[in-house]
């Protein structure tokens, strides 16, 4: 897989991917039986986790990484368990073949292992995908909110949302800069919402740990769970996140890179 530079990658990339995937059924098939199961919370996990509460990503390819893990030589169950055990308070399990490597049947072999909440980690742009997501025994599902602003998705993200809560999914609702932060905190269809804040910039790929810390200084999260997205690979970062107010942390390519990703995990667990 060719690895995308800040020149030749933007927003568009993503989507045009996502549309891609459905048209040719990767989301289609109907041979999971989860449709009858009870969504695991991941708010619950995050709030009584008694350390640092991680939602760990099982991520093979990235468009700024390239590869990072062949994926015919993992075994994605014992992946995922070794994880949890670990201290993983849920999983993200990237599901969008092209660009990520991932597949809904990464998915749906972890549900049928581990007892966590599982995170649908894709582009959404269709009901298609949160349909998908609840036959695969996924719990919660990610709407990127620029996505919606620049109308490359079916629909707003208000209609995308109520769309998974009427299915028993909870929402990460992903935001990176301080206007869109500011609009999803004045949602009021959850009492308390989950804000993923991506220190990625989706047009251009650029990291940046402090936009977590900038946003939060900024706006009052009230009643919120505060999710920081990306760049995270150190203790001292989850501690200084925390500070900030954040709640959660999703964490991939740190994790995934690592020659022993048991003890990666287990470092940044035991890191508050």
């Amino acid at each position: 897989m060719s690895r995308f530079t800040i020149s030749n990658f933007n927003l568009k990339t993503l989507t045009d991917n996502s549309y891609k995937a459905i048209d040719e059924g990767a989301y289609d098939s109907e041979e999971y039986g989860f449709r009858g199961h009870d969504s695991i919370s991941i708010k619950k996990a995050i709030l009584s986790c008694p350390h640092a509460p991680l939602i760990i990503e099982i991520k093979f390819s990235s468009p700024s990484r390239g590869r990072i893990i062949n994926s015919t030589e993992v075994n994605v169950i014992e992946l995922a368990s070794f994880i949890v055990e670990s201290g993983a308070s849920g999983l993200s399990v990237l599901t969008q073949p092209h660009l990520f490597n991932g597949s809904i049947n990464y998915l749906a072999t972890i549900r049928q292992t581990v007892n966590v909440p599982l995170l649908m980690k894709d582009i959404t742009v269709s009901e298609i995908q949160i349909d998908a997501a609840k036959r695969i025994g996924a719990d919660c599902v990610l709407l990127i909110k620029t996505i919606f602003d620049q109308d490359l998705a079916e629909g707003s993200i208000e209609k995308f949302a109520e769309y998974a809560y009427k299915k028993g999914l909870q929402v990460i609702l992903e935001v990176h800069s301080e206007r869109e932060f500011e609009e999803v905190l004045k949602f009021k269809q959850q009492q308390t919402n989950l804000i993923g804040i991506n220190n990625r910039d989706l047009n251009n790929l650029m990291t940046d740990i402090y936009t977590t810390q900038r946003l939060l200084k900024k706006h009052d999260k009230g009643k919120n769970i505060i999710i920081s997205e990306s760049g995270i690979s150190q203790p001292k970062e989850i501690q200084s996140l925390k500070k900030s107010g954040a709640d959660a942390f999703l964490i991939g390519t740190s994790i995934m890179e690592s020659h022993d990703i048991v003890s990666k995990v287990r470092e940044l667990y035991l890191s508050l």
